[in-house]
């Protein structure tokens, strides 16, 4: 489902928030009782408590395929999810990473109403990711995790958020497959960093392959003393 972005201040607006929500819940696979989301097993390992929460600001950085994987557990247990501002977002790839695009949202230009855009979506849609197109101020940081605290949504950012609650950083990169000019890309190998408030804030590295030659996400183990080769633009365009 592919949205434009909302005309401002148009007449009845929450009461089509209110219906969204209703309809939003009512098409769930599974409750929303719980404040753990369910996360890919790959990002399980690295977070701390093994889930990403409800009501949290994540930054996700250097990577879309990293965000994917931070969608796909959310999707595939049936809750929908909802990407702006993110055009080079594929749902090709969103799809052969596990997405249910029968339960995606995308506006992929939202303009300079982007904020606006995300929290009309954070008032119907369970899991948000958005990326910035302007600085935010503190405090409009801080009445936006208000509200998604009340309304139990997570937020995934691709850039900067002042006070987020954890970020998710692609250090390293490294694409197997080409050997001596021949072959094709089947894997990447990466490195990535978790930091954050409390138990979050050790800055914790972990390996992951994203994707795994099945194209699935798995988890290799601690990075702390590997040599990954870093290849960010390559891989990127690559992942798609």
């Amino acid at each position: 489902m592919t949205l434009t972005a909302p005309s401002s201040g148009s007449p009845g607006r929450i009461e089509r928030v209110d219906e969204l929500q209703a309809r939003i819940r009512g098409m769930q696979a599974t409750r929303l009782d719980s404040r753990a989301v369910p996360t890919h097993p790959a990002l399980a390992a690295v977070l701390p408590g093994g889930a990403l929460r409800e009501g949290a600001v994540v930054r996700v950085e250097g990577s879309v395929t990293l965000l994917m994987a931070a969608l796909a557990g959310p999707s595939q247990s049936g809750r929908w999810v909802a990407v702006a501002g993110i055009p080079e977002f594929g749902v090709e790839a969103a799809a052969r990473f596990g997405i249910h695009l029968d339960r995606l949202v995308l506006v992929p230009d939202p303009g300079p109403q982007w904020l606006t855009v995300a929290a009309a979506l954070a008032d119907v849609i369970p899991v948000v990711a958005v990326r910035p197109a302007g600085r935010l101020a503190p405090a409009e940081a801080s009445r936006f995790a208000a509200r998604l605290r009340q309304r139990g949504t997570l937020l995934l950012v691709d850039g900067e958020w002042p006070g987020s609650d954890a970020r998710l950083e692609l250090e390293r990169s490294d694409w197997n497959g080409l050997e001596r000019g021949h072959g094709h890309l089947a894997e990447r190998e990466v490195v990535v960093r978790v930091t954050g408030r409390g138990e979050i804030g050790r800055g914790e590295r972990r390996r992951l392959r994203l994707p795994a030659r099945d194209l699935g996400f798995t988890a290799v183990g601690d990075a702390a003393s590997d040599a990954v080769v870093h290849h960010p633009d390559f891989g990127e365009r690559a992942a798609g």
